[in-house]
């Protein structure tokens, strides 16, 4: 027989998904998929050092973005403690966690059979890819008529394509 987990701590996590930054996210891919383009267009990283400045990269604008929202934002509104601390760095967290999917694509390329460059297009690709799905989720989770969806899943393909344009304008 399976054991049922308390109620309460079921009402906790379902309150936690509810409250996902999507924003995070989406910012996280975007940013992602900019390292690749950035790191592609100065030569041939190795695979190893690009998924350590894609992780690296991520964690960097996640300090940044945590130490704005409790310096700026949070500490004119409340005092500082653990519990809020703690809470700034949970939902800060998504922008780390989108530089993992490209991090893992450039990881898993070489079983792909793909170069180093077939590997950056994987990596964008994927963050692309991570772009548009966390603004579909960010939508649906709000509620969004289906209109609002395909047009917010437009705007972040669109953008993605921006990136995959400058980064073949900086390749010629």
């Amino acid at each position: 027989m399976r054991r049922t987990e308390p109620a309460a701590a079921a009402a906790a996590r379902a309150e936690r998904r509810a409250h996902v930054n999507y924003t995070g996210g989406v910012y996280g891919s975007l940013l992602a998929a900019s390292v690749v383009i950035g790191a592609g267009t100065l030569g041939d990283f190795p695979r190893a050092e690009l998924v350590a400045l894609l992780l690296l990269t991520g964690l960097v604008f996640w300090v940044a973005h945590v130490h704005a929202q409790l310096f700026g934002a949070r500490l004119a509104e409340q005092n500082l403690d653990r519990r809020t601390v703690l809470h700034v760095c949970r939902d800060e967290w998504p922008i780390v966690k989108a530089a993992v999917p490209p991090a893992v694509a450039v990881a898993v390329s070489p079983l792909l059979g793909l170069d180093v460059q077939g590997a950056g297009w994987l990596a964008v690709s994927v963050a692309v890819a991570g772009q548009v799905g966390w603004s579909v989720a960010a939508a649906r989770r709000a509620g969004a008529p289906w209109g609002l969806v395909y047009g917010t899943a437009s705007v972040n393909l669109v953008l993605g394509l921006l990136i995959i344009g400058f980064k073949l304008a900086l390749k010629h």
